[in-house]
């Protein structure tokens, strides 16, 4: 999808809007996943690379944590981790708390916002996740904001982990990877459901391919990344400062 094709898409206020009035649909993986391509491996992956790569984390950051599926994901192979919880929507954040307080003795810190303005602190997370939420970044300049941030944020030794939509550079490659997922989704729902997914991602996502985000880590910083998995328009991967 081409950078410059985001004008017309969805304002951060639909998208609160929309993820505000879906929240125990997202609260189950089964459900609120089923369109992403394996989802369930994505996040067992970013989630054991983030263990193994900071086995004594303390500091948990999850962006765009939504109903908390990575968080609580996270606290599996790491208990009573303090975790801060970023997302637009309100009834997602305490939907999310709702479900990691059972889960762990940690603090547990919720902020309502945009992660584009919302300012981190530096040298404070050992890990930051973020499931499906990047590809709601528009321009270059979004992304590079918040890359930085994130990096600044993290501890010396941190790691950085995404699992989301993605898209391809080159134009003859995004057309296979389209056509691949919307045999996907007909095989969910038909073609109807086909369009309405591909429809959904046309007027709110712009998904940036894994070597421009790759490449995009490296540039602020991070000394290390890598790809932890990729099939057709979804992939996880991750970097650590």
């Amino acid at each position: 999808m081409k950078a410059n094709k985001h004008h017309n898409k969805s304002t951060i206020a639909q998208i609160r809007e929309r993820f505000d009035n879906d929240v125990e649909r997202f609260s189950n993986l089964e459900t609120g996943q089923v369109t992403i391509i394996d989802a369930a491996l994505c996040l067992d992956l970013i989630t054991s690379a983030a263990y193994h790569v900071n086995p004594l984390a303390k500091e948990l950051l999850d962006i765009g944590c939504g109903a908390g599926n990575y968080t609580l994901k996270m606290l599996e192979r790491i208990p009573d981790i303090n975790c801060t919880l970023i997302d637009l929507s309100c009834p997602m954040l305490r939907k999310a708390k709702e479900r990691i307080a059972p889960a762990t003795k940690g603090n547990i810190e919720a902020i309502q916002t945009d992660i584009l303005h919302q300012e981190l602190p530096e040298n404070s997370y050992d890990i930051v996740l973020a499931g499906a939420v990047m590809h709601h970044l528009r321009n270059d300049a979004d992304w590079e904001t918040v890359f930085s941030n994130i990096y600044r944020a993290l501890k010396p030794g941190g790691s950085f982990w995404i699992s989301d939509l993605i898209s391809q550079d080159h134009p003859a490659l995004e057309a296979v990877f389209e056509e691949q997922y919307g045999k996907y989704l007909e095989s969910l729902g038909g073609p109807e459901y086909r369009k309405k997914v591909l429809d959904y991602i046309e007027a709110e996502d712009t998904p940036r391919s894994v070597s421009f985000q790759l490449a995009l880590m490296r540039k602020v910083g991070f000394s290390y990344t890598e790809v932890l998995h990729k099939n057709s328009r979804f992939a996880a991967f991750g970097g650590i400062r």
